[in-house]
Formats: structure tokens, sequence, C-alpha cells
């Protein structure tokens, strides 16, 4: 009973932790420590950023990946972190339109850029990073995972690649080469 107590306050500060320095870390400063937290860059228009995808992909017929992360969340960074990686921007540079959006820390109700996840009909962002994998036409893929990237850091690396390359073998809108 003590160590679940433990751990529950452990948890709870470090929540807070993140709720007080989240969203006030900005792409420089996460970028010292963690390179890949710049690619969750608050500043951007990430609604601006996103139709930009939508319109990209109706040209090229790549699919879409949208990632809903913050800065501050080791998943969202480990996530980012694996499509720096030659393996995945040769995947990702060939078959989707990769936009990166900050939504703050919705968890504890200071999010931001919400409207993106509802825009493609996910009503709530229970954990980041929030993966949207869309069609090239815009139509959300993978609705009932959408929200289990949760757990990227823990995820193994060809784990993460053959489900994002799962979504391009077994798509009928793409045309077999």
């Amino acid at each position: 009973m003590r160590g679940s107590l433990l751990a529950a306050a452990l948890f709870a500060l470090t929540l807070a932790g993140c709720a007080s320095t989240g969203t006030q870390m900005t792409a420089a400063s996460g970028s010292e420590k963690h390179p890949e937290a710049r690619l969750y860059d608050a500043s951007r228009n990430a609604a601006a950023d996103v139709d930009a995808a939508l319109s990209r992909a109706r040209s090229s017929g790549n699919h879409i990946l949208i990632v809903l992360g913050a800065n501050w969340c080791h998943d969202s960074r480990a996530f980012a972190g694996w499509t720096e990686t030659p393996r995945f921007k040769e995947l990702l540079g060939y078959h989707y339109e990769t936009v990166f959006v900050n939504v703050g820390m919705p968890q504890t109700g200071d999010g931001h850029n919400i409207e993106i996840a509802r825009r493609f009909g996910i009503d709530e962002i229970v954990g980041t990073p929030t993966v949207l994998i869309l069609s090239p036409s815009g139509s959300l893929l993978n609705g009932e995972t959408a929200g289990s990237w949760r757990n990227a850091a823990s995820r193994t690396e060809q784990s993460i690649y053959e489900e994002l390359a799962g979504y391009i073998q077994h798509d009928p809108e793409v045309v077999a080469e």
C-alpha cells in the first residue's frame, strides 16, 4: 500500500512538473536535450500545416501522417526521433505527407490545436502522441488506434515501422506500382 501511494505521488509530481513547464518549453529550449522536440513547434499555424499536407496528398497520392504531440512528452519525442532516422525518412518521404502538431497538455485541460483531432473524428486526446493516419483523400484510417501511440517510447522500431508501412500496403486508394 505504501509503495502504491509513493508511486502515485511521484507520478502526480511528474505530471505537475510537465504541466508547469510543458507548454512554456520553446522549440529552442526543448531541442537542447531533445532535438526531436523542435518538431512540436507551438508557434506554427497547425491548421494551415494540415491543410497544406492535405493539398499535397491530393496531388501526390501520398497518405497523411498527423502527429498530435508535445515537446515535453517523452513518447512524442520518441516517435519524432524515429521519424528522423534514415529508414523512417525514406518511408515517410515516399509515402506520407507528415505534420507534427503541438497539442500542449490536453490531459490537464491545457491543450491547444484540439480542433484538428476533432476535424478527423477524434473527440478527445487522452495521451500524446495521438497519431492520425489519413488516406490520400483525407479519410481517417486508424480511428480505433490513433490514441494507442501514447506508448511510443516503449515500442520497437520494427513494430512502429510495420504499422506505418501497413497502411500503405493495404490501402485500396494506393495504386499498385
